[in-house]
């Protein structure tokens, strides 16, 4: 249903909200007629997705500013198999602090019915039930709150806002020692000695006992201070004596790097500066770093909010991109080429670097090449989209959002498959992939210790051990292409992504080009001409109908600015990735639109 007024486009009512159930409510359904009078803001997110984790993040102020007047909803529209179990939504909601209702939509139904493209999607709906903005990507928070600075008063005067409190229900929760770790490490420096934990769930790093790995891991010490730590470096002693610190905590929704000293427990940030790096922001700004590692004479870092490999030298305190373009997906090449996709674990083995990229569900390693440098190769995963438990030959084998990797005695690589609940066992010289243990919950990380791996089961909030010596079982499991809807297209296809700025703020361009499209495709033949970069943000592309079905792999960021300019005017940048499932089809549309912000 919609209404008109003349000289207006038709505004579209708000599509009812509609799932398996909701958490964060008390077990209340809620419609979209229970929240009339008030703005709701949805957030269509999936707890696998870094720039999702961002957007609750940045949402948070919002919230609290327009505690009264808005209501924001959590849509949570799966992409992996595992993130659509109930359980598991339930402990991310509990994880990423989640102080909303949630709806919980495994099958898409309310993700197709606002048409949405992208994780994370944020829609505002006004009081009268009608659809006012819609969003793609990170860094809307600002244009929101712009945008309600002025609808907020509008209605008020209308007398349709009626403020009132919202529905969220906050869920109990079972204290426990650990909560959601992430990465452990063993350590053994001067009267130090045990196992070093980051407890992401606390919000600390946590030292446990030696031995620790099962029920025996009594708490030592706890180091506070941190937001989510997840992965932890500890440095060689020669190199820890110069730099007055043992350990690299990535801390990650801090966006820093932080040096921890055993002996005193001291602090000191090496490397961020607290706020999230965007495009156009230089190296003294971090996004999401999730592991770290030492490799050669430095600390390599997982930078997963960006997809790329950056390197910290803790003796010069130097920081920089070592690979990787920010584009998300599967590429392997020179480091500065390859593309990456959320990079969540990193171990170091003589010249190579294995790494876990969680959003592609491969193993990949970093190594030198026929002439010497350093280049990525993939061993395990094809794509953003394709995923699975299947055992065997690597170029056959399925990995489902792994989060870890450890280097084992033998030389052979142990994987955290995260969402298969299970540790997986790559030998190189056979270049196969085994299944060492499974019925795991969600590890995340593991280390050796004697002829043990200790795993870190994240969602158990515990440490386990599991036999080196185990059989490696073979299975052949599943696979599973992400189903979102396909978009049946023209050959010659029109794309335009639309932006606007948010009130108060305008486009400006006395600098440069104040916006930025990049456009690919998997496989690449998909496009016949209108790939690359450039700087307009429409762009036509020409198709190849052979080929047929694919991705097209769209890139869009647009900087606005505060309208008065002058001194203290701020600017910020809106950005998004789309993976868009495509087919090519005879008398198909020949447009493509898709919203990075602004109001309907």
């Amino acid at each position: 249903m919609s209404s008109t007024t003349p000289g207006t486009r038709p505004r579209v009512r708000a599509p009812e909200l509609v799932g398996r159930g909701w958490l964060n409510t008390g077990g209340e359904t809620i419609r979209v007629g229970d929240l009339r009078g008030r703005f709701v803001l949805l957030d269509f997110w999936t707890f696998c997705c870094i720039n999702c984790l961002h957007v609750l993040d940045e949402l948070r102020e919002t919230e609290e500013r327009f505690a009264s007047e808005l209501v924001v909803v959590g849509v949570h529209s799966p992409k992996f198999v595992h993130e659509a179990d109930p359980d598991a939504l339930a402990a991310a909601v509990e994880r990423y602090g989640v102080a909303h209702p949630v709806l919980d939509d495994p099958d898409l139904v309310t993700w197709q019915a606002y048409t949405a493209r992208a994780w994370p999607t944020l829609v505002l709906i006004d009081p009268e039930g009608y659809v006012v903005a819609q969003y793609a990507g990170e860094g809307h928070a600002h244009a929101i709150s712009a945008l309600l600075d002025d609808l907020v008063p509008q209605h008020r005067e209308k007398g349709t806002l009626q403020p009132g409190d919202s529905p969220y229900v906050p869920p109990a929760v079972e204290p426990s020692d650990l909560r959601f770790p992430a990465k452990a490490v063993p350590v053994s420096r001067g009267d130090v000695e045990g196992v070093l934990v980051a407890d992401a769930g606390h919000d600390e790093v946590v030292l446990l006992a030696a031995g620790s790995g099962g029920d025996d891991g009594a708490v030592l010490r706890r180091f506070a201070g941190f937001r989510e730590p997840n992965g932890l470096c500890v440095l060689p002693e020669d190199v820890a004596a110069e730099v007055g610190y043992d350990v690299v905590v990535a801390d990650t929704v801090a966006h820093r790097l932080v040096g921890l000293s055993l002996g005193t427990g001291e602090t000191r940030v090496l490397a961020g500066d607290g706020e999230q790096w965007m495009q156009g922001d230089g190296v003294e700004r971090l996004s999401s770093p999730w592991d770290v590692a030492w490799w050669g004479d430095r600390v390599w870092v997982a930078m997963a909010g960006v997809h790329q490999l950056w390197t910290l030298d803790p003796r010069t305190g130097v920081v920089e991109v070592a690979a990787g373009t920010t584009n998300e997906g599967l590429l392997d090449g020179p480091l500065a080429e390859a593309w990456f996709a959320q990079t969540s674990g990193l171990a170091a083995d003589g010249e190579r670097l294995w790494l876990a990229d969680s959003e592609t569900s491969s193993l990949r390693v970093v190594e030198p090449g026929p002439a010497g440098d350093l280049v990525v190769r993939t061993v395990v995963g094809s794509g953003l989209f394709d995923f699975g438990f299947r055992d065997g030959d690597v170029d056959q084998a399925l990995l489902q959002h792994p989060l870890g990797v450890t280097v084992l005695p033998d030389g052979s690589v142990a994987v955290a498959d995260t969402y298969n609940g299970a540790v997986r066992r790559h030998d190189p010289a056979t270049g196969t992939l085994g299944t060492l243990a499974s019925g795991l919950a969600e590890p995340s990380g593991a280390f050796v210790d004697g002829t043990d791996l200790v795993v870190v089961e994240s969602t158990a909030h515990r440490l386990t051990r599991v036999r080196l010596d185990a059989d490696v079982v073979a299975t052949d499991g599943f696979s599973h292409t992400t189903q979102r809807p396909v978009t049946e297209v023209a050959a010659g296809l029109a794309l335009t992504v639309t932006f606007t700025p948010p009130p108060g703020q305008k486009v400006d361009d006395r600098f440069g080009p104040p916006s930025q499209l990049l456009v690919e495709s998997t496989p690449p033949g998909l496009i016949r001409s209108g790939g690359g970069r450039g700087t307009d943000l429409v762009r036509t592309i020409e198709l190849d109908p052979h080929v047929g079905d694919g991705v097209l792999h769209v890139a869009a960021r647009a900087a606005s600015c505060d309208a008065h300019g002058g001194e203290g005017a701020a600017c910020r940048m809106h950005q998004q990735d789309w993976g868009v499932p495509i087919r090519v089809v005879d008398g198909a549309p020949a447009t493509l639109t898709l919203p990075l912000g602004g109001t309907d």
